[in-house]
């Protein structure tokens, strides 16, 4: 069956088609999900709330641009609805647009140790950091996601930016002085 015809059945709410689409997209919409959370179940949480707007928004799909690439932004959409109301997303001061780099030589340190230092970024720094770095959104295109302006994306990004950088420096600098100890014969 063709991705249209399954879209058609959908639409006419047939159960069988919902969960062919589910089957088909559920892995790549619950990266998104991970992305955007905090944790596992939350992710899960997202992943189901994605879905039920998917099936009961399908009808609006009109065919133009890709499905794939609907269902992705209701998905991004779904996540971030759970923090747009909530206060933390706010910040006290606009005034930390200073732009930290990560250097190259931390680059090996695991995509699943990223993630999760990602996932442990508070809420409004996560959000700003995987719409812009991950996505690819403007910060005026954040700012009106999450309800806030473009100088408190920037200045979130900022320090989500800092905040990764001091977690991979601790573990590059844990690691070295683990090999120390070891190559001392474990002692210092």
């Amino acid at each position: 069956m063709s991705l249209e015809e399954l879209i058609e059945k959908c639409k006419k709410g047939n159960r069988k088609a919902q969960e062919q689409v589910y089957r088909k997209y559920s892995n790549i919409l619950f990266g998104i999900c991970l992305k955007y959370s905090r944790n596992k179940a939350e992710a899960e949480d997202s992943l189901h709330d994605s879905f039920m707007t998917i099936f009961e928004k399908i009808g609006q799909y009109k065919s133009k641009g890709s499905f794939e690439g609907w269902i992705k932004r209701i998905t991004i959409n779904t996540v971030l609805q759970k923090y747009r109301k909530e206060e933390y997303l706010k910040v006290v001061s606009d005034n930390v647009t200073e732009e930290v780099d990560v250097e190259s030589e931390y680059e090996d340190i695991g995509l699943q140790t990223l993630l999760k230092y990602i996932q442990e970024l508070p809420n409004k720094y996560r959000l700003t950091f995987n719409l812009y770095v991950l996505d690819g959104y403007s910060h005026k295109e954040i700012s009106s996601m999450l309800g806030t302006s473009p100088g408190t994306s920037k200045s979130n990004l900022a320090r989500a930016r800092m905040i990764l950088k001091e977690k991979i420096e601790n573990k590059t600098s844990r690691a070295i002085i683990g090999i120390l100890i070891v190559a001392l014969g474990g002692t210092i």
